[in-house]
């Protein structure tokens, strides 16, 4: 992370005492899902060590920079945090301990795959400090975890989600659906399974074909046959919404379901414009410095990221200015329930009109100064957001 200049100011926030969030990434997985457009990388071996003494020295500079900030959330994400070893996990949640003050209850979330081997280290993990894991088990039959490209299977992925459940207090994992050749009866009855096993929150993605990825290379190709069409994708989403609310898990987020109170607080730092410190190759982050709003991002290349880490330039920066970081507030904030407060985004074009040309069609709300999407609009928001920022 670069380090401010003699002349600049001290790094400030609006407001010291809201915590912000921390983000840890872990580049490097068992093998690449075709379906993954992340910063994760397939390596031969690791460094553990290395990689531990490189991310202790990102906290530590960080921590110079802005010292005054209580931490509310800290996330481990990838990749496959899972492959890291607990006691790297351990360091780092001390040094952001030893370097910060925490809420009382702070959230330390690390993802994780449910292959057996990573399942057996998930009590070493909550030693570590880890209170809150993350499972990416995708889908629940066989045939579609090897179309997806996962190593673990339907009876690994509940063996393993069994055993967070019984280590930890919260639990969530991860399924996509809209996938090849995947009927509405079946994803109604694998939904069904789903909410069988559900804790207190799960994560409903539906299949989207990044360029940069196997997937998208094998869609040009015209390979990926079986995707849904427009029509059964929209009704996915619907009977996805109809199970979650009757099951008391609603959506809060576009793609993310929860019981009351147990929304993930580190995703809800990035939907609601609050501050986060990214850490690792390819890290972005969002930090008020000098009362303006940056932009980081971590250089992407592990190797590359490890060599910068020994001297401290692994980031670049670029401030936003007001309209932009509304802008961003907008994209955010309409992905939540709640949405976002319309006198945050005053620097928008005509955005009276055309909040009052969406709310003539039904396709969004504004309740307490709230702009919000409606039931009818919530599976039309990139089209929403495109007339907004038009």
């Amino acid at each position: 992370m670069r380090m401010p200049s003699e002349n600049s100011l001290q790094a400030v926030s609006p407001d010291p005492f809201v915590p912000f969030g921390i983000y840890v990434h872990w580049p490097f997985c068992q093998a690449k899902c075709p379906y993954c457009d992340f910063n994760s990388h397939v390596a031969a071996s690791v460094d553990h060590s290395a990689w531990r003494t490189a991310f202790l020295g990102e906290v530590a500079r960080a921590a110079e920079e802005i010292p005054d900030r209580i931490v509310g959330s800290v996330y481990f994400g990838g990749g496959t945090p899972s492959l890291m070893d607990p006691r790297t996990v351990g360091a780092v949640i001390d040094a952001i301990r030893r370097h910060w003050r925490t809420v009382n209850d702070v959230e330390i979330t690390l993802e994780a795959n449910p292959t057996s081997v990573e399942a057996n280290r998930l009590r070493a993990y909550k030693d570590a400090g880890v209170n809150r894991i993350s499972m990416g088990i995708q889908a629940l039959n066989d045939t579609d975890l090897k179309r997806l490209g996962r190593l673990h299977s339907a009876t690994e992925a509940r063996t393993a989600f069994g055993i967070a459940r019984q280590t930890f207090d919260r639990v969530s994992f991860d399924l996509i659906y809209a996938r090849q050749d995947q009927s509405f009866e079946d994803w109604k009855t694998e939904l069904d399974q789903a909410l069988d096993m559900a804790a207190d929150h799960l994560s409903l993605y539906q299949l989207t074909i990044e360029d940069e990825t196997a997937f998208g290379e094998r869609f040009r190709r015209g390979g990926l046959h079986g995707l849904p069409n427009e029509d059964l994708s929209a009704d996915l989403f619907e009977l996805t919404q109809e199970m979650t609310e009757a099951a008391g898990i609603p959506a809060y987020e576009i793609s993310n379901h929860s019981v009351p109170g147990a929304q993930s607080r580190h995703n809800m730092v990035y939907w609601t414009g609050g501050d986060c410190l990214g850490i690792g190759p390819g890290a972005h982050g969002r930090l008020t410095l000098n009362g303006r709003r940056h932009a980081t991002e971590e250089i992407s290349s592990p190797t590359a990221w490890l060599a910068a880490a020994r001297e401290g330039q692994t980031s670049a920066r670029t401030v936003l200015s007001q309209k932009d970081a509304q802008e961003e507030l907008l994209l955010m904030g309409l992905r939540i329930r709640e949405g976002v407060a319309l006198t945050a985004l005053d620097q928008i074009e005509g955005l009276q009109q055309k909040v009052a040309n969406l709310r003539d069609i039904d396709l969004v709300d504004v309740t307490d100064g709230r702009l919000s999407t409606t039931k009818r609009g919530r599976p039309l928001l990139n089209g929403i957001l495109r007339e907004i920022l038009a």
